[in-house]
């Protein structure tokens, strides 16, 4: 190598090497792979996984064209190292690999189990400073990390068929609801109400115990996301409101990742430390695209009077000038009547649109208590809780439900079955209709309730009549059940699916 060569390949390893430290906190430890990878293929995707999960970031140096054995041009093979989810940090190697790892000193290097019974000419290096070599182990499970990647955050809108009856019956054109979907940008809102961490643990499901008839898997890779009112909250901001939420969390970790995640998706919050609960979290154990196991971690007691007290000065400073105000309840003690009353007479003394959602699945709600609402979100479930009416059709029950909750419009959600429109017409008068769930082939119904809550509330906002809220509401929990988690929803989104 000529001088000029050498101080080049000296300048490139230091501008590879400040880049990757940037990527790292002082305590990470630091992965390295090399190779061709000419065609990526499932033998690369073990060894990536197997890697990944040896440190905190993995790096890849893709050989130079040139070196042996390369075939695919240099940009091509290393556009498709980037692509692979587990890697962090991936380049072109055009020094000697000796010279390279000498100057990161990577923590662990990572070889095929093939190297395992050659000679490795990186052994000497990583002696030098106490590093260690490592061969893959080969396992099966060679693209579950990418694949699981793609579950969680991307949507599969394919499966979403957009009724076209229904909007005829009402007078109006899918296209109409583009220009109100636009219209969320220019909303103040307010959210209350519980907080809570979904947490999905991904699993490789090995078999059943031959000792007893037990399930066994093995974790391979953990997930968070914000649920309950924040991510109703998160979904408001993503489709453009403004967005002020107020909550109460434990003095753990999960709050302090609830905290962040707000932060990052553009939410303003208050939230309240409460030292006699945890924050509440939901752990869900997943293996071949199902849910196994769901584990909550939680107190239900209510919040202090003092607590509800300086939730409710909190709140009510945000609410002049605010256009909607939602109560996204789970009963978890994060919402107690008296809070709830004070606000509802605060909000209904200064025309502060009002709508409500009381979440029972695994714990006893009543719905009924947030009176004076534009708009309930039950499901039938919990509007039969509310009505302790286990034997009535459901116009009846959705009736009986809005005159007891005060309510102008209730919307009935029936998981498969769709959605039961009961509009209030005038006090005492109503229509009904119904519309079909519009995703075929949901992958996780967790989140369609919040999402559908929210579309719904903020199309009222904007002057939306019940039909074309209700179809906006039910296209957005379409959208959101077509991945695994609570991903915040975005205008374009809404919108891109609003136009096919």
């Amino acid at each position: 190598m000529s001088r000029l060569k050498a101080i080049a390949a000296e300048d490139e390893v230091d501008q590879i090497v400040a880049a990757i430290r940037a990527l790292r906190r002082p305590d990470d430890s630091l992965v390295f792979v090399s190779g061709n990878f000419n065609i990526i293929h499932p033998g690369h995707l073990r060894l990536l996984n197997f890697a990944a999960e040896c440190g905190d970031v993995l790096v890849v140096a893709v050989h130079a064209d040139g070196s042996a054995g390369t075939i695919v041009a240099e940009n091509l093979r290393l556009e498709g190292v980037r692509s692979i989810g587990v890697v962090d940090f991936a380049f072109i190697l055009r020094t000697p690999l000796e010279a390279m790892l000498a100057a990161l000193r990577p923590t662990i290097v990572v070889k095929g189990k093939e190297y395992e019974s050659r000679p490795n000419p990186e052994q000497a290096i990583l002696d030098t400073y106490g590093g260690k070599l490592l061969f893959s182990s080969g396992e099966m499970r060679f693209s579950s990390l990418d694949l699981l990647k793609k579950e969680l955050y991307e949507p599969d809108f394919s499966t979403i068929v957009k009724p076209r009856d229904f909007p005829e019956r009402h007078g109006f054109r899918i296209a109409d609801l583009v220009p109100l979907v636009r219209r969320f940008a220019g909303l103040r809102v307010v959210v209350v109400g519980d907080l809570i961490v979904d947490e999905y643990i991904s699993c490789d499901a090995l078999g059943m115990s031959q000792e007893d008839p037990t399930l066994v898997v093995m974790p391979i890779e953990t997930d968070r996301f914000i649920g309950g009112a924040g991510i109703v909250a998160a979904h408001a901001a993503g489709v453009g409101a403004t967005v002020q939420y107020f909550g109460v969390i434990g003095e753990d970790e999960a709050g302090a990742f609830a905290t962040e995640t707000l932060r990052r998706y553009g939410v303003a919050h208050e939230l309240f430390v409460d030292a006699s609960r945890p924050t509440t979290l939901k752990r869900r154990y997943r293996a071949k695209n199902k849910t196994l196991l769901r584990v909550s971690h939680l107190r239900q007691h209510d919040i202090s009077a003092e607590l509800a007290r300086k939730l409710f000065d909190s709140v009510t400073t945000t609410l002049d000038g605010a256009d909607l105000l939602v109560f996204s309840d789970f009963n978890y003690g994060g919402l107690p009547q008296s809070l709830v009353d004070s606000l509802i007479d605060y909000c209904s003394e200064r025309g502060v649109l009002m709508v409500a959602d009381s979440q029972a699945s695994s714990q006893m709600a009543d719905v009924s208590r947030f009176r004076g609402m534009r708009l309930l979100t039950p499901t039938e479930y919990e509007a039969r809780l509310a009505m302790r009416d286990f034997q009535s059709g459901l116009v009846v029950l959705a009736e009986s439900l809005r005159q007891k909750a005060q309510a102008q419009h209730i919307l009935v959600t029936l998981g498969v079955e769709g959605l039961l429109i009961h509009a209030g017409v005038e006090p005492a008068a109503y229509a009904t209709d119904r519309l079909p769930a519009f995703n075929t082939s949901p992958k996780d119904i967790s989140g369609a309730g919040d999402s559908l809550l929210i579309c719904a509330s903020l199309a009222t906002a904007v002057g939306a009549d019940i039909w074309q809220s209700a179809y906006l509401g039910s296209l957005a929990a379409a959208c959101q059940v077509s991945r695994v988690g609570n991903t915040p929803l975005s205008i374009k989104e809404l919108i891109q699916e609003l136009m096919l």
